[in-house]
């Protein structure tokens, strides 16, 4: 017998899955803290039976790693616009490395580890071109028309629920859109795996940036925030292993995913830093101009043409519709896109 809602069988063993998800029940019950979110039973909006192999929370992974929007996350920028060396980061490296260390959090505080994944894997999966600077630009763009906006995190949940497989979406559970939603904003995810994930993404982004800027020679070692290098660390693996341990230590036993307040403040202080001197800093601002006029260029000519823009839930206004079109494209595709429409044939050599 079905719960209400989607939800799976209302107790494990009863279902497809049979023996596994018995077993899985008793394996989590076994080894996972109390708080950890248990995998059973599924509460999927569209109810599915369950996998005689993979746990509700492992399927919602899979199908994540095998969208388009998640193979798209690999050219679209975290920091740096179209970087010429190999070693930048792209929206995709972040996913991944974001999420690693999720996963060691969630191990070492015995919560659900498959939870924790799925939400990390797919909680930039709404990120337009261009990084910050697209973000902003789109957000401007729609309000110029009368939308409501742009936010990543709301358009990451509407990617996986109306924009994936044709409008059908990936059908994910609860708790996964709960904390793709809640990965940043004001309000924190209840589970947490959500809050691990929402507070590791800045763990994450802040020192692997710090490291693509000295790269790139926006910084310097020298010029970084002394007081903050010096209480978590000389480098990013270092800075990374120094707020993992007190997230840890300090979210054991707590019921919520914390910080000691000194080292969640130097993480914001640096954080402001990258945001002052990098994500919106000079160099940042050299392709201002140019991602705002780009973006709002296209917006402009596909609001004028929304009978070439698919209506994937049947209800979209065209604000929407060209919304989701703009934020679906990769730095290059969008580059090349705005070219071919606007760039005389003879000026692109």
């Amino acid at each position: 017998m079905n719960g209400p809602e989607g939800r799976g069988p209302a107790r494990p063993g009863d279902g497809p899955g049979g023996g596994f998800e018995r077993l899985t029940a008793e394996r989590e019950d076994r080894f996972l803290a109390e708080t950890a979110s248990r995998s059973y039973p599924a509460s999927r909006k569209v109810a599915e039976p369950d996998s005689q192999w993979r746990t509700p929370f492992q399927r919602d992974r899979d199908r994540i790693v095998h969208s388009k929007s998640f193979r798209r996350l690999m050219h679209k920028t975290q920091v740096f616009i179209a970087p010429e060396g190999d070693h930048y980061r792209t929206r995709l490296t972040h996913t991944l490395e974001a999420t690693g260390i999720a996963r060691t959090v969630a191990r070492a505080l015995r919560l659900n580890e498959d939870l924790t994944e799925a939400i990390g894997l797919a909680h930039d999966l709404g990120h337009p071109p261009f990084g910050h600077i697209g973000e902003q630009a789109l957000d401007e763009a729609s309000r110029a028309h009368g939308g409501s906006g742009f936010k990543h995190n709301e358009h990451s949940l509407r990617v996986v629920d109306v924009l994936e497989r044709e409008g059908r979406g990936l059908n994910l559970n609860q708790p996964v859109r709960e904390g793709i939603l809640k990965h940043t904003g004001p309000e924190k995810s209840a589970s947490l795996e959500g809050q691990i994930v929402r507070l590791v993404d800045r763990v994450a982004y802040i020192n692997h940036d710090i490291d693509d800027a000295l790269r790139a020679g926006i910084l310097r070692a020298e010029e970084l925030p002394r007081e903050e290098i010096d209480l978590l660390g000389p480098t990013g693996a270092s800075r990374i292993d120094s707020l993992v341990k007190d997230i840890v230590e300090q979210s054991d036993g707590a019921g919520e995913i914390l910080q000691s307040e000194n080292m969640g403040m130097a993480m914001l202080r640096l954080r402001k830093y990258m945001f002052d001197n990098v994500y919106l800093g000079e160099e940042a601002r050299r392709d201002h101009d140019r991602v705002h006029g780009v973006i709002r260029t296209l917006f402009d000519h596909y609001i004028d043409r929304i009978d070439q823009i698919p209506d994937f839930d049947g209800r979209s206004d065209g604000i929407q519709r060209v919304t989701d079109l703009l934020a679906g494209m990769t730095d290059r595709y969008c580059i090349a896109h705005f070219t071919s429409i606007y760039v005389p044939e003879g000026s692109r050599f």
